[in-house]
C-alpha cells in the first residue's frame, strides 16, 4: 500500500526522489510541496492512517555530515514499524526515501514548521505525538528554538519521549536541542578559540532545561561536529559557563560526523558510526579557575580538570557508557582522557 501511495505522490508532482546529501546532515530536494489536510506536511511516503505499534524509547545523537545508516536502523528497529516523523524548520523532505529503504515502516513524514502559528497547530501536534519514531533534522537550532520553544509542537516532542516513550534522533542542529542545556546559536556560531579566549562573549548563549527533556540529559549539553571542526574547546566553555552562572556541574555528550551515540530506555550509550563520540565528565571539586568577562578562560585543577571518555564508533555499537550516572567504572571499549585548559589554550593528557 505504501509503495502505490508513494508513486502516486511522484506522480502528482507531490515527491521527487532526486534528494542527495549536503554536508550538514541535511538532504536536499526539489519540489516539495504541501500535503492538503497536514499543516506543515511537505511530504509523506506510505499509509496516513495511524497505527500503533510496540516501541522502545531511546535518543539518538547524531554529530552531523553524512547521515549513518546504523543509527536510523536503531531508531526504526525501536519504532516497532509504526509512523516516521521527520521535523524541521527548512529545507526539504528528502530524508523520507532515506529512511523509508532503511526498514518497515508504515509511513514516513517531513513536517517543515517554520512559525509558531504552525507550531501550535493541533493537527501539526497530532502528527507528531501520533509518531513511533521522531527525527529532528540539521539546520539552525536557534530556528527550532524560536519557533518551536513554548508551544504544541514542543510538549508533542515531550510527550513522545517521556509519555509514549518512543525513539527520538537528531544530527547537527536536531542533536543540539536534545540536552537539557542547549547552545541556542542565535547570534551566530562560535568556534573553540572564541569560546575559550572569551568566554562571555555574546556569541555564547546557553540555555537550561526549557525546551526538550530527553531521559538522562538534564544536565547534559551535546556537540557535534566534534573533530571535523575542532569543537572540543567551545564544549568545554559550554560547560565551564554552566558552572559559573548556574551552579550545576553538568556534563558533555559529543559525536562526530557520520557518528551518533544511541542511549536505550535504560540510559546505556552506545556509539555508531565511523567516527568518534566524547563523555565529558565534571567534578564539584573542580570548577574553573578564571571564568569571567573580558579574561580567557583557565580550567587546570592540576592538569585534571575534566575526564573525558573516547569511544570509536562502529556499525554495530561495541563498547558502552552509562548516562544515568556518568559512572566511569561502567564504561567500556575506549579511552579516558584528562582535560585542562590553561589561559584559552585546551590541553589533553591519555589517562593509563
Amino acid at each position: 500500500m505504501k509503495y502505490l501511495f508513494a508513486l502516486l505522490l511522484i506522480t502528482t508532482g507531490l515527491l521527487n526522489y532526486s534528494g542527495q546529501k549536503s554536508g550538514d546532515g541535511q538532504r536536499d530536494q526539489s519540489n516539495a510541496l504541501a500535503i492538503p489536510g497536514r499543516p506543515g506536511s511537505i511530504g509523506i511516503i506510505g499509509d496516513t492512517a495511524d497505527v500503533k505499534t510496540s516501541t522502545k524509547a531511546g535518543t539518538a545523537m547524531i554529530g552531523g555530515g553524512r547521515d549513518d545508516d546504523a543509527a536510523f536502523k536503531w531508531m526504526l528497529n525501536r519504532s516497532g514499524g509504526g509512523d516516521v516523523v521527520v521535523l524541521r524548520a527548512s529545507g526539504t523532505d528528502a530524508y523520507n526515501p532515506y529512511i523509508d529503504s532503511l526498514g518497515k515502516v508504515n509511513s514516513v513524514e517531513t513536517l517543515k514548521i517554520d512559525s509558531r502559528i504552525l507550531a501550535n497547530n493541533d493537527t501539526v501536534a497530532y502528527i507528531i505525538r501520533h509518531a513511533e519514531m521522531l527525527f529532528i533534522a540539521g539546520g539552525d537550532q536557534s530556528n527550532y528554538m524560536k519557533y518551536w520553544r513554548g508551544t504544541k509542537t514542543m510538549d508533542a516532542i515531550n510527550y513522545l519521549l517521556n509519555v509514549k516513550h518512543v525513539p527520538v534522533g537528531g544530527t547537527s542542529a536536531g542533536c543540539a536541542i536534545l540536552g537539557g542545556f542547549y547552545y541556542s546559536g542565535e547570534n551566530g556560531s562560535v568556534t573553540a578559540r572564541e569560546a575559550l579566549k572569551k568566554p562571555y562573549d555574546t556569541l555564547m548563549k546557553v540555555y537550561d532545561n526549557d525546551f526538550l527533556h530527553a531521559p538522562y540529559l538534564k544536565d547534559v549539553i551535546t556537540d557535534q561536529h566534534y573533530i571535523t571542526r575542532s569543537r572540543q574547546g567551545r564544549h568545554v566553555a559550554f560547560l565551564a559557563r554552566i558552572i559559573n552562572d548556574h551552579k550545576i556541574f553538568a556534563r558533555g555528550i559529543a559525536a562526530d560526523e557520520h557518528t551518533a551515540v544511541c542511549v536505550d530506555e535504560k540510559g546505556k550509550a552506545i556509539v555508531l558510526g565511523s567516527s568518534k563520540a566524547y563523555f565529558l565528565l565534571t567534578d564539584n571539586k573542580n570548577s574553573p579557575e578564571m571564568c569571567k568577562p573580558g579574561q580567557p578562560l583557565t580550567w587546570d585543577r592540576n592538569h585534571q580538570a575534566i575526564k573525558v571518555y573516547e569511544m570509536q564508533g562502529t556499525e554495530t555499537g561495541t563498547g558502552s557508557f552509562d548516562v544515568t550516572h556518568f559512572d566511569p567504572a561502567k564504561a567500556t571499549g575506549g579511552k579516558w582522557y584528562w582535560w585542562w585548559v590553561d589561559k584559552g589554550g585546551l590541553k589533553q593528557q591519555k589517562i593509563n
